[in-house]
């Protein structure tokens, strides 16, 4: 979508880069988040701050509804209080668990859960 937006190719990490840049003064918004297939996503946030959230997908049978649980988990986490990079980081867990079952489906809770106690990447409050 974003490459659609600005009518440019997002290739390169210098063009991902840029885009989430111009889209950012564009919108006038405080966050944009690419997302960028098995290359994970990419944050970018008004006070300049850009963040890669790498994949986290293990297995990929199919990457239908993958989208649709970012944006889902995305929301649901920043209305519930969390930082956009907590959100996205969740958002990348999800659906990496989402992509590792064929067809649609939807992430539960307790599959969210488990698959954030295995993931050791994570961040952790102590």
């Amino acid at each position: 979508e974003a490459a659609d937006a600005l009518a440019l190719p997002l290739k390169t990490k210098d063009e991902v880069l840029t885009a989430g840049k111009l889209l950012l003064e564009r919108l006038n918004c405080d966050n944009v988040l690419i997302t960028l297939g098995s290359e994970g996503m990419m944050l970018f946030e008004r006070n300049g701050d850009v963040s890669s959230v790498h994949t986290r997908a293990k297995n990929v049978a199919d990457v239908s509804g993958a989208g649709d649980t970012v944006i889902a988990t995305l929301c649901a986490m920043v209305a519930s209080g969390a930082s956009m990079r907590e959100a996205a980081a969740l958002a990348n867990v999800a659906a990496g668990c989402v992509v590792a079952e064929p067809g649609i489906i939807a992430i539960t809770s307790d599959s969210l859960l488990n698959a954030v106690h295995e993931d050791e990447s994570l961040e952790r409050p102590l």
